[in-house]
């Protein structure tokens, strides 16, 4: 085989490499709670308590690799392979009757891959003896949330390690806008050591701005330990609602094995995020009939339709006159309008297209919008002034011919009729 043609196959097979894209191939990462320990593990009325629990990273080997330079259909010539690891944001424990002396962990960080941390609790038992169950709730990046219900024993001689534990998880595609329609994914599992029987969930509508789309009660069954039931539903949202989390109650009614009734309560948290919507309501000039040369003032009244606040509002126009182009408003809650003003020196007659540039920011961050104007100079009316001129001319010709041209031609600078007479 000559040369020549080991080169171009090898430059052919290089260039085929080359078009072939990374692939992308991921184990999607959560969280769960893998132990937990009460101590003492048997509370006395009014006792101080510790809850321990342990978060790890399921996904014990959740990369993402990049993969190019095909060689077959199986095999790459790169792949690159990086850790992928959970943010949480949020780790509280509500009380459930216990009452939590601890502060929720705020902003804690990425676990990576097979990792664990543990958070401590302080508690205080009530008065009453029994079995409680404070719950464990995080918050992780991505709308994704569980709920872990710890058992507690207050001054009992009963068992709590062989019943049912239902863990119920909310999966929401990060914050939401007031007004839309809110898909939630909820996952409910049997973390116990027994079964659930008869499972049902009901989303309690006691809020006035976020409601069940459809049906509110769900029949999930019997739910065997380790096992898990999933619910699909959608929300609605008022556009009236707040921006903040709001918490939809949810809870969860099975019979154990003995065939007691049991109660477990729960929530979506959802996170609403304004969005802050702008538009134009008017354009005026002050004064309202503009002539070339003389300084005027441009007023444009921007409104808000949207759900948010709009923050940091400012604005530019670039129409070629000298003057105060930037005006900043700041706020324009939703609803309301401000005016933007604009101090101009005088501009010359005719047509001057321009941009008008908005620039503020709102719960989804920060927004840019523009729109192309028109100003229209009239040019000056000169009519007054040539009647003035005219009469002026006139009046100049008269004196000259009278007390000039009449005195030069007759001698005397009378007028013809009056030497008739």
């Amino acid at each position: 085989m000559k040369l020549s043609t080991v080169l171009l196959f090898i430059a052919a097979f290089a260039l085929v490499a080359l078009a072939v894209p990374p692939v992308h191939a991921a184990d999607a990462p959560t969280v769960t709670i893998t132990d937990y320990k009460v101590s003492p593990s048997v509370l006395m009325p009014d006792s101080i308590g510790t809850i321990t629990i342990t978060v790890k990273n399921t996904a014990s080997s959740a990369s993402v690799s990049e993969k190019s330079g095909q060689l077959s259909t199986d095999s790459y010539a790169t792949v690159r392979t990086t850790d992928v690891g959970v943010n949480i944001e949020n780790v509280r424990l509500e009380g459930n009757g216990i009452t939590v002396l601890s502060d929720d962990f705020a902003r804690v960080g990425a676990i990576g891959p097979g990792q664990s941390l543990q958070f401590t609790f302080s508690i205080q038992a009530p008065q009453a003896s029994g079995i409680y169950y404070p719950q464990v709730c995080i918050d992780a990046t991505g709308g994704k949330s569980m709920k872990y219900p710890v058992p507690v024993n207050v001054n009992t001689a009963l068992g709590i390690q062989k019943s049912a534990i239902l863990i119920m998880d909310s999966t929401l595609t990060g914050s939401q806008n007031p007004g839309d329609e809110i898909p939630v994914t909820i996952t409910v599992t049997n973390a116990g050591m027994m079964l659930a029987d008869d499972v049902t969930l009901k989303i309690e509508n006691v809020s006035a701005t976020v409601a069940p789309k459809g049906a509110d009660l769900y029949h999930l069954g019997t739910i065997p330990a380790g096992g898990q039931k999933t619910v699909d539903l959608v929300l609605i949202s008022d556009k009236k609602t707040p921006s903040g989390l709001a918490r939809i109650p949810a809870t969860l009614r099975y019979n154990a094995m003995d065939g007691t009734p049991t109660t477990q309560l729960s929530s979506i948290d959802i996170l609403f995020k304004g969005k802050a919507e702008l538009g134009f309501v008017t354009v005026d000039t002050s004064p309202a009939r503009l002539t070339e040369g003389t300084p005027f003032d441009l007023t444009i009244r921007v409104e808000n339709t949207g759900t948010g606040e709009a923050k940091q509002v400012s604005a530019t126009i670039d129409l070629p006159v000298e003057g105060k182009k930037e005006a900043f408003i700041g706020k324009i809650k939703p609803g309301n309008d401000a005016p933007v003003i604009f101090l101009l020196e005088g501009a010359p007659a005719g047509n001057h297209p321009y941009t008008l540039t908005i620039q503020y920011t709102d719960d989804m961050g920060d927004h840019t919008m523009t729109r192309d104007m028109n100003l229209r100079v009239p040019p000056t009316d000169r009519t007054g002034d040539l009647i003035i001129l005219f009469i002026v001319l006139v009046l100049i010709g008269f004196v000259g011919y009278r007390y000039w041209y009449l005195p030069k031609i007759n001698g005397d600078g009378k007028f013809p009729w009056e030497r008739k007479n």
